[in-house]
Formats: structure tokens, sequence, C-alpha cells
């Protein structure tokens, strides 16, 4: 396969980094002449991939998402209960996340907005769920069932793991192991077990945590 990497804000709306994605994703059919894209996603990104779907459905053939939390993540509703919109905590936190993933962003060659906790307020229940009212193809009926195997022509699938801790010289598994601690349920340290799943689920007990799945770090 033709593989290509696409690029978004590291935090923002879904929809915004939505519209980012599906810039790209027009791009690299005009220039490759493909008909239709098999889209991955990881985590906010597998929000982004139901975007595009629903924006361009002839266009795609398969959507693919890892580790994301189609229903929400328990440690944006956290980030949320400790700083509610409107506060100075929530400005102060917003402030310096957005800087540090915009210094990330720049070291990457790129120059997208950031923006903290509108990307928090995108993976909370409830704004997960009023993404899931607009973008509801392959989403399970059930609190831990599969979805559509096909909706409007698209072939669904999903996969995620259980595993916070992997690797304790790893630096990011002490981040997954305390994040862990807000779920109510078996989860790779951000995205829980039955939050993950979407249309066919593959697997959803790798033993592996959030950062494990993209090979990051250790």
């Amino acid at each position: 396969a033709k593989v290509y990497t696409t690029s978004a804000s590291a935090f923002n709306s879904s929809e915004v980094r939505g519209e980012q994605l599906l810039s790209q994703v027009q791009t690299i059919l005009a220039i490759t002449g493909a008909q239709k894209v098999n889209l991955i996603g990881h985590s906010h990104g597998g929000f982004s991939v139901r975007y595009v779907a629903d924006a361009i459905p002839t266009r795609v053939a398969s959507l693919t998402l890892a580790h994301s939390p189609a229903k929400g993540a328990p440690a944006a509703d956290l980030i949320r209960k400790v700083a509610p919109a409107g506060t100075f905590s929530s400005s102060v936190i917003n402030s310096v996340m957005s800087a540090v993933s915009g210094f990330i962003t720049f070291l990457a060659g790129n120059s997208y907005t950031e923006n903290f906790m509108a990307s928090m307020d995108s993976l909370t229940t409830s704004g997960a769920a009023a993404f899931n009212a607009k973008h509801p193809n392959g989403l399970p009926t059930t609190s831990c069932g599969e979805g559509a195997y096909t909706a409007n022509g698209i072939r669904n699938y999903s996969w995620s793991g259980t595993s916070a801790v992997t690797n304790i010289l790893d630096p990011l598994d002490a981040f997954f192991g305390l994040m862990s601690l807000a779920g109510k349920e078996a989860n790779d340290g951000l995205v829980g077990r039955c939050s993950s799943h979407f249309g066919q689920v593959l697997r959803d007990n790798y033993p592996w945590n959030h950062g494990d799945a993209i090979n990051q770090l250790f």
C-alpha cells in the first residue's frame, strides 16, 4: 500500500482537527488519482477520520480506530472537573499546555493553532457524545458491543490495549499509570476498553498502553 502520514494540531477540537485532515486527504486523492483511501486514526485521530468519512463518504474505503476514545476519555472529564470552563485554572492550564504542544508542533515542522482545552472538551464524555450524535456510523449501540461493520459503504474497524504500565524505564508509563486510575474499566492509560469499540473490534486487550500503540519511546 502507498502510505501517507498526515499531521494536525496536537490539541484542538475534533472539528478543527477533522478539517485539517480533510484538506490533506483531498490533496492526497488529487495527487495520487486514487478513488478511495483507507484511514487510520490513533487516539483523537479516530474522531478526525470519522469526520472525513462523513464529509466525503464516497472517497473512503475503510476506517480503523486505534486506541481511540469513541465514547470519551475519563482523563478529559477529570481535567474539566479540576479546571471548569471560564475559570482561572482553566486559562492557565490551556496557556501552558497549548504553548508546550505548539513548540512540539513547531519542531515537527508545522504551524497549527493549538488549543488544549478545546481538545479536552471534545474528549470528555459529553463532548464525545455530541460528536457521536453527528457522526454515529460505526458506533456500538450497546455499552461494550461492536458497531456496524460497514456503513455508507465504508468498512469500520478498531483495536486497543489494556496495559497502562508496560515498561518502568519508559517515562510515559508513569503518566499513563496515574491517568489509568481515572477510568472505571480496563484501559491503556487514557482510553477505556469499551470506549475504544468501533465497528468490527479486531482486539481490545493488547498488552500495551496508549504510547506503545504507536511505538513511542521505549
